[in-house]
This record gives structure tokens, C-alpha cells and sequence, in this order.
């Protein structure tokens, strides 16, 4: 199974925000276990750096880089994908750029908490309770 992780469900674990972390943390350790393919769009990384920032040094947040890039793969941006974004019906951009990735590398589901930012997504959005409920 191959799904692409919402910025806010990495936030989640990163944080340790409650009710969300449990749920998003055993997704986190199913993909560092490869028993799924866990990825991470490419637009996630800098939206994740700017927040760690406000906390942490540069060399904590290599090294928080570095950890995630060992659980997940990165699904790059390319520059057809910002076009096609665009065109989508998905009213925010970021979430547009998500969703094209993610039909992109074949991911069976979004995993986000946000489903509503979704629903005209090519790819189906599920929260991280419902992933652990299919695997």
C-alpha cells in the first residue's frame, strides 16, 4: 500500500499534539517498518522546516530531516504538477499540488486529518485511524 502523509499528520507526531499523535505515529512506524510505502510531498518539507524553526536549531532540525527521510520517500514537485494543480476543483492550492503528487506516484489514500480540503481529490483522503482500520 503506498500513501502520501498530509504535512499536519508529520506536525502531529513532531508535536506530540494530542488527541492526533497516537494514530499518526503508528502510521509513521508502519512506513519506517516498509510494511507500507510512505511518502511526503516535496511542498511538506519547507512548510514542516518554517514551523520547526520556531523551536528548534538548525542542526535539531537536520537531524529531524534526516529521521523523516529515513521513514518516508519524498514525492517531488514538478513543474507540470503546479499546472495541473491549478486547474484542479480542490479550493487550497497546497492541498491541489497533494493530491496531483499523489495520483502521480499511485498512492492508494491521502492520509490527512483534513478530508474536507480533499473531497475532489483523485486520490481518496483518509484519516490515519481509518489507514490502521485497512491494514
Amino acid at each position: 500500500m503506498k500513501v502520501l502523509i498530509d504535512t499536519n499528520i508529520v506536525l502531529d507526531v513532531l508535536y506530540a499534539r494530542e488527541p492526533f499523535a497516537e494514530d499518526a505515529a503508528r502510521v509513521f512506524k508502519f512506513c519506517e517498518l516498509r510494511l507500507i510505502d510512505g511518502y511526503v510531498s516535496a511542498l511538506s518539507i519547507p512548510n514542516i522546516v518554517n514551523v520547526m524553526r520556531k523551536e528548534m536549531d538548525r542542526e535539531k532540525i537536520r537531524q529531524t530531516l534526516d529521521v523523516l527521510t529515513g521513514i518516508f520517500n519524498i514525492a517531488d514537485l514538478r513543474g507540470t504538477e503546479l499546472i495541473k494543480a491549478a486547474e484542479t476543483d480542490v479550493a487550497d492550492y497546497e492541498d491541489a499540488i497533494r493530491c496531483v503528487s499523489a495520483a502521480r506516484i499511485k498512492a492508494d489514500y491521502i492520509v490527512t486529518r483534513n478530508l474536507k480540503d480533499f473531497r475532489s481529490s483523485m486520490v481518496p483522503a483518509i484519516k490515519p485511524s481509518e489507514l490502521l482500520e485497512r491494514l
